[in-house]
C-alpha cells in the first residue's frame, strides 16, 4: 500500500478519496486552483499545492503542473477521481514514464475504452451487444446529417471523447441533425479539448443501465451488480439506485459476464464502468466504458459492502482481488440524489454564489435506514462557474427499495440550502411520484413527466394539513413572544383560538390550543379533525423540525413580506395566518397583475455571453437564436419569445451577466 497519495482532482471527489485514504493511513495532497483555494479538500488533505488560475484549462488539466506537485512532495501514486485527466490516457503514460503510480487502469486500457469510437469496435469483437451506429469520425454538419438518415431518426449525436452529459444532442430530424453536431463539437471542444463526433441509433423508451466491473494486474476480474441511472437530465444522471428494479438474476448475470469479458479483452486492471442502454424486453446494448470511478458509486458501494476507492488503492499498489465473484451478493436497496446548484423552476440552469446557509442532515441512522453524504462544500463556500454545479450526493440505504426512498425523503427533508438555488424541490417531487416508486423508468422519464418543465409539486391534503399546521404554530409561538412584552396584549393564557390559515388560495379555518413546544389544532368538528404537533422550532430557524401525531415531518419555512414561505417536498407556498374577519377580506381582494416582459430577453442565469447574434434595427422572429449565455461548462441558447425589431443590445461576447439580467430589448 501507499504512504502518501496525491489527488488530481476537486470538490466532492476529492473529499471522497481523502476520506478512504484516512481510514487506510494513507497521506494525502490536494491541488488546488484559485477558485478553490479555501476549499474542504484542501482543509482535509495533509498537504495542498496551488496549480494555477480557476479556469480547468489552466490548472486541473495542465500535465506538468500535477507532475510537478507529485515530485514537490514525494507522493507514488495519482488518484484523478473522476472527470479532468482521469480518462487520459496520455496523462497515464507520462506518470509510468516519470515512475508515478496512476491509481486507475492501463493507458491501454484507457486508449481502448476511453474513446467511445473505438470502444464500440473492441465491444464488437468481443461479443458483446451494441447499438447499431457510425463509428468513424464525421466531417461536418451535412455529414452528420447523410449519416443520421444512413441510422435512422431518432439518433444520439456525442462526443467521442465525452461524459457527464457533455458534447451531447438527440436529433429527431435534419434540422436538429445540423443543430446538434455543432453544438456537441463545440462543448464537446470547451469541455474535453477534443471535438471528434460520432452518431448512433437512439432507443426509445430506453433504461440506462451499467455494470461496475473491478479488475487487477493478474488477471482476475469481477462484476459487483448493476445500478439504474435512467433519471436523467440533458443526459446527465440526477437520481441512480442500486440493485434496478427492472433487472432479473439471469440479465444481470448475462450483462456481468459480458461486461468483465470486455474488460479482459483490454486487461482492465482497475474500478470501471460499462453502461448499457436496456429496452422494454430486457434486450441491452453497450454504451460506452467509463475507465475511472463513477459518480454514482456510492450506491454500489452500499449494497455490496466493497469500498470501491480502497480497492483501486490495492490494485494499483500491485495486490490481488481479495474479492472472488461468488462473494459479491446484493444486500439491501440504495438510492442516490445529485444535489446541483440550478434552479429547476428555470429550466434547471445553473445557479451561481455563496452558500449562505449550508446544513446537510446527519450522516448514520434515520428512520429505517441510514444516510451518506458526499460533497466538497461547506457553509460559506461559493459556486463557482468554473465547474461543475453539483453540491453533494445524498444517498440513502434500506432493507428494501420502499424504504430507502422513504428514508431519502426524509433526508431531503432536512437539507437545508440557501444563497443559491438548488434542485432539492425537483428531487423530492420525482420521489413521491407513483410511477417512479412503481419503478417504471426510462431515461426519458423527465421529459415525459414534466413536458412543461418543473413548476413544483401539487401536495398531497396530508402535505397541506402539515404546512397549515406548521404556519399555526410558528404564528401560535409568535403571538406568545408578543404577549409575553408588558403590556401590549393579553396574557397567553387569554389569546384567541379561532384563525384561518391561508395557503395559496386555500383557506383552512382552524382552532389553536398552544402548549410549551406543542400544539393542538382542530381542522373540523370530528376528533380525527383534530391534530397534535410538537416540535422545538423557534423564530429565526428555517428548517421546523417535529412530529405530527407522532410522525417525524422537516419543513422549511421563512418570514416574506406577508405571511410565510414554506417548502415541502417540492410544494412551495405563502402561509399567512388571519382572524376569520381578515380572511373574509382576503378572499375579496383582485389578483396582482404580473409584471410583463414579453419585450425583453433576461439572462435566465449568472454567467458569460458566449455570441450576441443580434444587432440594434434586427427584425427577429420568435424562436430565432439571439445570444448564447455560457455557466458551468454548459452553452444555452436564449431565443426570442415574440416577433418584434431590437431596440437595444445590453451585453456583447465575452461579458459577465447576471441572472434576469435584460440582455436585448425589443421595441
Amino acid at each position: 500500500m501507499f504512504s502518501k497519495i496525491l489527488i488530481a482532482n476537486r470538490g466532492e471527489i476529492a473529499c471522497r478519496v481523502i476520506k478512504t485514504c484516512k481510514r487506510l493511513g494513507v497521506k494525502t495532497v490536494v491541488v488546488y486552483s484559485e477558485a478553490d483555494a479555501g476549499s474542504m479538500a484542501v482543509e482535509l488533505a495533509d498537504e495542498a499545492v496551488f496549480i494555477g488560475p480557476s479556469p480547468a484549462s489552466e490548472s486541473y488539466l495542465v500535465m506538468d503542473k500535477i507532475i510537478d506537485a507529485v515530485k514537490a512532495t514525494g507522493a507514488e501514486a495519482v488518484h484523478p477521481g473522476f472527470g479532468f485527466l482521469s480518462e487520459n490516457p496520455e496523462f497515464a503514460r507520462r506518470l509510468k514514464k516519470e515512475k508515478i503510480t496512476f491509481i486507475g487502469p492501463n493507458p491501454e486500457a484507457i486508449e481502448a475504452m476511453g474513446d467511445k469510437i473505438t470502444s464500440k469496435k473492441f465491444a464488437a469483437k468481443a461479443g458483446v451487444s451494441t447499438v447499431p451506429g457510425f463509428m468513424g469520425l464525421i466531417e461536418d454538419a451535412e455529414h452528420a446529417v447523410k449519416i443520421s438518415n444512413e441510422v435512422g431518426y431518432p439518433v444520439m449525436i456525442k462526443a467521442s471523447a465525452g461524459g457527464g452529459g457533455k458534447g451531447m444532442r438527440i436529433a429527431w430530424n435534419d434540422t436538429e441533425a445540423r443543430e446538434g453536431f455543432r453544438d456537441s463539437k463545440a462543448e464537446a471542444k470547451s469541455s474535453f479539448g477534443d471535438d471528434r463526433i460520432f452518431i448512433e441509433k437512439f432507443v426509445t423508451q430506453p433504461r440506462h443501465i451499467e455494470i461496475q466491473v473491478l479488475g487487477d494486474k493478474h488477471g482476475n476480474c469481477i462484476y459487483l451488480n448493476e445500478r439504474e441511472c435512467s433519471i436523467q437530465r440533458r443526459n446527465q444522471k440526477v437520481i441512480e439506485e442500486a440493485p434496478s428494479p427492472f433487472i432479473d438474476e439471469k440479465t444481470r448475470k448475462a450483462m456481468g459476464e459480458q461486461s468483465v469479458a470486455l474488460a479482459k479483452a483490454v486487461n482492465y486492471d482497475s474500478a470501471g464502468t460499462v453502461e448499457f442502454i436496456v429496452d422494454g424486453d430486457k434486450n441491452f446494448y453497450f454504451l460506452e466504458m467509463n475507465t475511472r470511478l463513477q459518480v454514482e458509486h456510492p450506491v454500489t458501494e452500499l449494497i455490496t459492502e466493497c469500498d470501491l476507492v480502497e480497492q483501486m488503492l490495492l490494485v494499483a499498489s500491485g495486490e490481488k482481488l481479495a474479492i472472488k465473484q461468488k462473494d459479491v451478493g446484493i444486500k439491501g436497496w440504495a438510492v442516490e440524489t445529485r444535489i446541483y446548484a440550478e434552479d429547476p423552476y428555470r429550466n434547471f440552469l445553473p445557479s451561481i454564489g455563496r452558500l449562505k446557509r449550508c446544513r446537510f442532515p446527519t450522516e448514520g441512522k434515520l428512520g429505517g435506514g441510514v444516510v451518506r453524504i458526499d460533497t466538497g462544500v461547506r457553509e460559506g463556500d461559493e459556486i463557482s462557474m468554473f465547474y461543475d454545479p453539483m453540491i453533494a450526493k445524498m444517498v440513502t440505504h434500506a432493507d428494501t427499495r420502499e424504504k430507502a426512498i422513504d428514508v431519502h425523503e426524509l433526508a431531503l427533508d432536512n437539507l437545508e440550502i440557501e444563497g443559491i438555488q438548488d434542485n432539492t424541490p425537483f428531487l423530492q417531487t420525482v420521489l413521491q411520484q407513483k410511477r417512479f416508486r412503481d419503478g417504471t423508468l426510462t431515461t426519458g422519464y423527465i421529459a415525459e413527466e414534466f413536458p412543461e418543465g418543473f413548476s413544483g409539486a401539487e401536495p398531497t391534503k396530508a402535505q397541506s394539513r402539515l404546512a397549515a399546521a406548521a404556519a399555526a404554530y410558528a404564528h401560535g409561538v409568535d403571538k406568545i413572544r408578543i404577549a409575553k412584552i408588558s403590556g401590549r396584549m393579553d396574557p397567553p393564557s387569554k389569546l384567541r383560538e379561532d384563525w384561518v390559515v391561508l395557503i395559496e388560495g386555500e383557506s383552512w379555518p382552524i382552532k389553536l390550543k398552544m402548549g410549551e413546544g406543542e400544539a393542538e389544532i382542530d381542522f373540523g368538528t370530528k376528533k380525527k379533525d383534530t391534530v397534535s404537533i410538537s416540535t422545538m422550532w423557534k423564530p429565526g430557524q428555517k428548517l421546523m423540525e417535529g412530529l405530527l401525531d407522532d410522525e417525524p415531518f422537516a419543513l422549511r419555512l421563512e418570514q416574506s413580506t406577508e405571511g410565510l414561505v414554506i417548502r415541502y417536498r417540492g410544494f412551495k407556498g405563502t402561509a399567512l395566518v388571519v382572524t376569520p374577519k381578515t380572511a373574509e377580506f382576503h378572499s375579496k381582494l383582485p389578483e396582482k397583475e404580473p409584471l410583463d416582459t414579453s419585450k425583453m430577453v433576461l439572462s435566465p442565469m449568472p454567467g458569460l455571453v458566449v455570441s450576441m447574434d443580434v444587432e440594434l434595427g434586427q427584425e427577429v422572429k420568435a424562436g430565432e437564436p439571439v445570444c448564447v449565455v455560457e455557466a458551468m461548462k454548459m452553452q444555452n441558447i436564449i431565443r426570442a419569445e415574440a416577433d418584434g425589431v431590437v431596440k437595444s443590445v445590453n451585453a456583447k461576447a465575452g461579458d459577465p451577466v447576471a441572472a434576469d439580467e435584460i440582455l436585448v430589448e425589443f421595441g
